[in-house]
């Protein structure tokens, strides 16, 4: 007992059993010894570490249960194309989910198939991040074939995602559109008052068209603008006419003023009856006005140059890897040597841009205005199973001299802009510019 001091204090009384009891507290003051710090470490520790183990284990068994295949970065990293998706893709984990939804989502009714499976492609085409290249439902691709047919409902507008952001490439000719003053480059942020942010094309489409005579609310980012513009456009039938004709008589003779307004089905044989007219009565030139002019088939704007053209190329279009194939006129031009001058402005894209960079490139014709939009890659449509379709880009294009006119446009030989005051002046001084062209090299 020498190492050690027992001390006993009184505390408090309580009854039991009839008894009074004391019950003493007692205080152990040692030294404690090595095996009693050993023992101490082992029960203290034993709970701790079988608690690690558990939580080890357990976490090990719930990837296991949870991640039974290897998941698709493991497979395929983030990287791999593959040739033969059907075999070398295990879309299992869509049906995993799909089957989830099914049996835990609060609302199955809402669960509809179709929208389900459209929007399950859209995912899968969106995802390559191409704005050019996207899945048409049998609804959207009748619609796109209508507004190519010059035939659809709503403000009379070509739209576009560029930079992630809705963009107006161009108002349709005396569309709902163009009387409201929208602009090309304006950028749509809103529509009704509710943001377009993280929706697609279609759907900011799909939201913008309506019944005939009401009314939407654009939200609109403008250059220059100091702050958010909003403009209101009543939605009417939209009967895009392929090309207009007007005859001016000037100094310089009779000068044929043509515009084009897009490339559809039946443009091309409508300018060359046109042209055929025109020629009967002997024109001393021709303004061919693309201003404006979104684009259209491939075919057709080398149909439209070949009317112009005597020889040559008119596009280079360059494919996967090396492919390339080259576009040349089809050896019958209509006015092979009459006085051209296209017009071209910040809303000429696409095969309308193909038609001014030829015939520039050939010093065919004299470029009006200003640089056009800068959309150089071919899209191809691909009619799909139940009505839907794919619009695919499968090359990029360049002009006879290998100006690349996604990165370029096409810059015009004489730079004539247009203000807000001249357009509500009703002046055109592109126009009078080309006109004056001819009077100035006749």
């Amino acid at each position: 007992m020498s190492n050690r001091h027992i001390r006993l204090d009184e505390g408090r009384a309580w009854r039991g059993r009839g008894r009074r009891h004391t019950l003493l507290w007692y205080e152990v003051h040692r030294r404690p010894s090595m095996r009693f710090l050993l023992k101490i470490l082992t029960f203290g520790l034993l709970p701790f570490l079988t608690l690690v183990i558990g939580v080890n284990v357990g976490v090990r068994f719930s990837q296991e249960l949870l991640y039974g295949t290897p998941s698709l970065e493991q497979q395929f990293g983030t990287g791999a194309v593959v040739t033969n998706p059907e075999e070398e893709v295990d879309l299992a984990i869509m049906w995993e989910v799909w089957n989830l939804l099914l049996k835990r989502y609060i609302s199955p009714e809402e669960l509809k198939t179709t929208p389900m499976v459209y929007g399950a492609i859209t995912g899968l085409v969106e995802a390559i991040g191409d704005p050019h290249t996207l899945f048409m439902t049998p609804q959207q691709n009748k619609e796109f074939r209508d507004a190519l047919q010059g035939e659809l409902q709503g403000i009379g507008a070509e739209l576009m995602v560029q930079g992630g952001k809705i963009t107006v490439v161009a108002p349709l000719k005396g569309s709902p559109a163009e009387r409201a003053s929208l602009l090309p480059n304006d950028i749509i942020v809103a529509v009704d008052g509710e943001s377009v942010e993280g929706l697609s094309l279609y759907e900011t489409v799909h939201r913008i068209r309506g019944r005939k005579g009401t009314a939407v609310d654009l939200g609109i980012l403008r250059e220059n603008a100091s702050s958010l513009l909003t403009i209101s456009i009543v939605r009417d039938d939209i009967k895009v006419p392929s090309i207009e004709y007007k005859l001016k008589e000037t100094s310089a003779g009779n000068i044929g003023h043509l515009t084009i307004n897009q490339f559809g089905d039946n443009t091309v044989s409508d300018i060359t009856q046109t042209l055929e007219d025109a020629k009967k009565s002997s024109i001393d030139g021709l303004i061919l006005d693309v201003r404006f002019n979104g684009g259209g088939y491939l075919d057709g704007a080398v149909a439209l140059s070949s009317l112009f053209l005597k020889k040559g190329k008119v596009v280079s279009v360059q494919g996967r890897g090396t492919a390339s194939s080259d576009h040349y006129v089809s050896g019958r031009p209509l006015l092979p040597d009459a006085p051209l001058v296209i017009l071209i402005n910040q809303a000429t894209a696409s095969a309308a841009e193909i038609v001014a960079g030829a015939l520039q490139d050939h010093e065919r014709a004299i470029i009006v205005g200003i640089k056009s939009f800068g959309k150089g890659t071919v899209q191809e449509v691909i009619d799909v199973s139940g009505g839907g379709a794919l619009r695919v880009t499968t090359a990029h294009w360049l002009t006879p001299n290998g100006r690349n006119l996604g990165k370029e446009g096409v810059t015009p030989d004489i730079e004539v802009d247009i203000t807000q005051e001249d357009i509500n002046a009703d002046k055109d001084p592109q126009l009078e510019k080309a006109l004056e062209w001819f009077l100035e090299n006749e």
